[in-house]
């Protein structure tokens, strides 16, 4: 009897572990589900907020998509519900473009632009004539025309609503030439250009932070504040409303500085101050 007890009080003691382990991990019976679209460069934070819904009843399935594909149209043909991987300006661009319905439901963060260079460490070092690459679609090339004049090396037109474009460069002092090319290759074109502009979930990908710009983005700016969002039939559903919630809380945008270093900058703002945001190139 006894050589039989020691085993079974093993085998009771293994399934109580891992029902215990279950419960941990598991969100609470009749919970949601949620597929979240996101790219690479934010799963930390994304991975932080599984666990905090988890407690909340809400569970989260991350659907990671590379550079190379867009989250928009796995929303558009339904395989996700939500994706938090664009700012404002770049959404409304696709919409328009696609005739398609998406519609920010909450803010996340800015993640700031810069211009990077393997040649050249400081913005007076750039030479006339050089090409400086910058990214292709029509938001971030405008984003990056923008930071460009920042920088003293370019004026836009006066009539500037944001998209990019060559006829969008009204001074050109230095006679810069400005080479469009796909946003996931701008970290790869740096060794053939004076420098390249590029996303900043694009730049930690490949391993750049934004200390080693050589200028980046050093205000809030609110096209390029990114957002949750979602098909418009859906931006009302419960159970995302509460998954907002839960990105815009303190705990979270703790995480974020903690984790990335001032690469991310937590930003909250109303639907409707968002809405607001082509206001900001009429005083370029």
């Amino acid at each position: 009897m006894k050589r039989w007890l020691f085993p079974l009080l093993i085998i009771v003691a293994i399934i109580i572990t891992g029902c215990s382990n279950q419960t941990s991990v598991q969100p609470k019976k009749g919970g949601k589900t949620i597929k979240v679209g996101i790219r690479n460069s934010e799963l930390r934070t994304w991975e932080f907020i599984k666990e905090k819904a988890a407690k909340e009843g809400l569970t989260i399935k991350i659907v990671n998509f590379s550079s190379a594909y867009d989250p928009n149209q796995a929303l558009v043909e339904g395989d996700i519900d939500v994706n938090a991987f664009q700012h404002v300006a770049y959404l409304d661009a696709f919409n328009q473009k696609n005739g398609t319905d998406i519609v920010p439901i909450g803010t996340t963060i800015i993640a700031p632009l810069g211009l990077y260079s393997v040649k050249y460490k400081s913005i007076n070092d750039i030479p006339q004539g050089a090409q400086i690459a910058v990214p292709n679609d029509p938001p971030n090339w405008g984003r990056a025309l923008l930071l460009l004049q920042e920088a003293g090396l370019i004026q836009v037109t006066d009539d500037f609503d944001g998209n990019g474009g060559q006829d969008k460069i009204k001074e050109n002092p230095k006679k810069l030439k400005i080479i469009p090319v796909e946003a996931a290759n701008t970290p790869r074109v740096m060794q053939d250009t004076a420098g390249s502009i590029i996303n900043n979930g694009i730049a930690v990908e490949a391993g750049l932070s934004l200390k080693d710009a050589l200028i980046h983005e050093s205000k809030t700016a609110k096209p390029y504040i990114n957002v949750i969002a979602t098909n418009k039939k859906d931006q009302n559903r419960s159970e995302l409303k509460k998954l907002v919630a839960l990105y815009q809380s303190e705990e979270t945008a703790n995480f974020i500085k903690k984790t990335y270093k001032g690469n991310y900058i937590p930003t909250f703002i109303s639907l409707k101050e968002l809405s607001t945001y082509k206001e900001t190139f009429k005083t370029k």
